[in-house]
């Protein structure tokens, strides 16, 4: 199965609204980021333990690691939890900055150091969210 089926098979596992909401997001996103590369990360670990939700990457980064390795990794993830969705802006340098420039004009939403919490689409600015991930795309390139 390649990614997009992945991508697919997780957006319709989701039920009812969500399944609507997260398609939503995702064709959202890649208005936002045109051509940009698909992941697919089930949430399991080599050992095939299930270690996080399932999530759905776009973008390309790598990380790189106190010990001198790296990682190839996606920019954004988005992510169905049991609440609502997660969308993670990864390999920002500054925490603080997410929360400091989004958080309230964002709406409802949880704001940490790389990570945008909400419960439904309809709490939420859509416009602020695609600024965030577009300046989450920008710091990590």
């Amino acid at each position: 199965m390649n990614i997009e089926e992945q991508i697919t098979n997780y957006i319709n596992s989701q039920s009812g609204q969500k399944s609507i909401e997260m398609a939503e997001l995702h064709s959202y996103i890649l208005s936002l980021l045109p051509g940009t590369r698909l992941w697919y990360d089930d949430g399991r670990n080599a050992e095939n333990k299930v270690v996080s939700n399932p999530n759905i990457g776009y973008g390309f980064q790598t990380l790189n690691y106190a010990n001198g390795s790296s990682k190839e990794f996606f920019q954004i993830g988005l992510s169905a939890n049991t609440t609502g969705f997660s969308i993670y802006i990864l390999g920002l340098k500054d925490k603080s900055y997410l929360a400091s420039t989004y958080g309230k004009r964002l709406g409802k939403a949880t704001v940490t150091g790389y990570c945008i919490k909400f419960k439904t689409i309809r709490d939420i600015q859509l416009d602020v969210l695609g600024e965030a991930i577009l300046y989450g795309v920008k710091a990590t390139q």
